[in-house]
């Protein structure tokens, strides 16, 4: 297995070479090629926001640049070798300006079913000398992306609309979560459904405002979690403790279903300090929901909704304990996809089954550096499911 200093420095490498390949096209103030199709919208300055679409300079189907669903099994310099060649446009526009031709062409954009044909004009180069920054982009909490230059003019062609999303863009009377469901109870993948949240597309059409990218990802996953963990609420129970595990990118997964008659669902993530040490964060619901903002933020709905998903396939209910363990291999935060889709793999697996909670712990720490002490130490779930008393205790 590679280092962390090796994995930085082959993404680092790949990202000059990038640059060094298309530094000509880069340093022109247009660009063309096919979107996949890709929109992005900043958060910082809120209410006035950056938006503006992502674009390759390659033709052809770019679908992978931008479908996390895709992303399962790549390795972290393939994701980023994606990414990290997505130029993006911004443009400063308030969260409520829908409206106007670029929005309505960046919508057109968000809409369609495959790449398509863009071109850009932007006030400045991309790779203005000035603004040559070979660093990756570490910081963030969405998937990654190349440079950046402020935007003039937009146009896309080969436009292919999904008729699913179409029908809810035109449904003005449709509130936002309610169209969110609509869309992934018809199969629209929640990479897609997140975009179009993002760009204004969804929603009573008075109430219709541009969502950052980050908030329209955590959104998405939280609205369709919520409704899928209520729908399995008159499912039966399980019948034995079972455990199921996957990895990734330097992500490690524990999912621990419980036999209970109420849902309850805790997230345990843990993480390398840059002593060597590690520190933990949890966060934890009942069958009232969550009462807080999560401190582990939209790992926390993204791991949810892979669990009640799972449960909704099999018409079945259960409390469940998610545990992640972050290595330091995972040296570029590529987005919280990747829990949404390791959790969903984890879910895939045949399960370990156990009678015994304790029994299933050891199991799901087995392959964790964390000590289950440590962990046992922040789980309320545990705490609560140990100082329970059942009828079948008697």
């Amino acid at each position: 297995m590679s280092s962390p200093a090796e994995i930085k420095r082959r993404l680092e490498q790949n990202w000059i070479q990038f640059l060094t390949k298309n530094s000509a096209r880069l340093s022109m103030d247009t660009l063309d090629g096919s979107s996949p199709p890709s929109v992005f919208v900043g958060r910082y300055g809120y209410p006035k926001v950056r938006i503006g679409p992502m674009i390759p300079p390659v033709h052809g189907d770019t679908t992978v640049y931008d479908k996390a669903e895709m992303w399962v099994g790549k390795t972290l310099e393939e994701i980023a070798n994606y990414r990290l060649s997505l130029v993006r446009g911004v443009m400063n526009v308030n969260v409520g300006d829908t409206a106007g031709r670029y929005i309505e062409n960046l919508q057109e954009l968000a809409m369609s079913e495959r790449p398509a044909e863009s071109e850009a004009t932007f006030e400045k180069r991309p790779l203005a000398d000035t603004d040559l920054d070979r660093e990756l982009r570490l910081n963030t909490d969405s998937a990654p992306f190349g440079p950046a230059a402020p935007i003039k003019t937009f146009k896309a062609s080969s436009l292919s609309a999904d008729q699913k999303i179409e029908s809810a863009f035109y449904d003005g009377d449709l509130k936002a979560s309610d169209a969110v469901m609509a869309l992934y109870e018809k199969g629209v993948e929640a990479s897609r459904i997140q975009r179009v949240l993002s760009v204004g597309m969804l929603g009573l059409k008075k109430n219709r405002k541009l969502v950052p990218t980050r908030w329209s990802i955590t959104a998405t996953d939280d609205i369709i979690s919520a409704s899928v963990v209520k729908q399995n609420e008159t499912n039966a129970g399980i019948d034995l403790y079972e455990v199921r595990q996957y990895s990734h990118l330097g992500n490690y997964y524990s999912v621990i279903l419980i036999p209970d008659g109420v849902w309850s669902f805790e997230m345990i993530e843990s993480w390398y300090t840059g002593d060597g040490r590690m520190a933990t964060g949890a966060d934890y619901e009942d069958a009232r929901g969550l009462d807080h903002y999560p401190s582990i933020a939209g790992a926390y709905f993204a791991a949810r909704l892979a669990v009640a998903e799972h449960l909704s396939r099999r018409c079945r209910k259960a409390a469940a304990l998610v545990l992640r363990e972050i290595h330091p291999e995972y040296v570029m935060p590529v987005g919280v996809w990747q829990i949404r889709e390791g959790v969903r793999e984890a879910m895939k697996k045949p399960a370990q089954a156990f009678d015994a909670l304790d029994a299933a712990l050891v199991s799901a720490c087995s392959t964790m550096s964390q000590s289950l002490q440590e962990i046992l130490r922040h789980s309320k779930l545990y705490g609560n499911m140990r100082s329970q008393t059942r009828i079948t205790d008697f």
